[in-house]
């Protein structure tokens, strides 16, 4: 298992959040995020993410593409990123073969929950949710922002 780098508030359940998720939550202040904004806050879910998740946030942050409609998004994005996410070591191994994503740009995510022994993957992405039924085998949620509810541990 990768060695956290830095710690973010709260021990609860791990969770992995992709690209998406996090612009819709720290970018656009989406409203179907305020419950994940107020778990990550609160410390019962722990924000796990990896340097090339931050490096793919970076990289959509500074192409320029997400308009100028939110001028304090980027910013948003990256204090969220730095007070909230808890940072690991090394990239995953490989997922099983069963949990192959369609679209390889997708494929730390999965890794990365499966790695970190995640509670759940959320995501908006086509790929990574056509793999949810098998992830279950692996105790893994994939879901999206709107579906997804923390379950407590037992």
């Amino acid at each position: 298992m990768s060695l956290p780098v830095s710690t973010a508030t709260g021990d609860g359940p791990r969770i992995v959040l992709d690209t998406n998720a996090v612009l819709d939550w720290l970018y656009f202040r989406d409203p179907r995020c305020a419950g994940l904004a107020e778990a990550v806050a609160a410390g019962r879910v722990r924000w796990i993410a990896s340097a090339a998740m931050r490096d793919e946030i970076e990289h959509v942050l500074l192409r320029g593409s997400l308009g100028d409609r939110w001028p304090e998004g980027p910013a948003s994005v990256r204090d969220g990123w730095q007070r909230w996410a808890t940072m690991v070591e090394a990239e995953p191994p490989a997922s099983p073969a069963l949990l192959r994503c369609t679209d390889a740009d997708d494929q730390k995510f999965i890794d990365l929950a499966l790695d970190v022994r995640a509670a759940a993957l959320l995501s908006a992405d086509r790929a990574v949710l056509r793999l949810a039924r098998r992830a279950t085998g692996w105790g893994l949620a994939i879901t999206t922002v709107e579906r997804w509810r923390i379950v407590p541990i037992a």
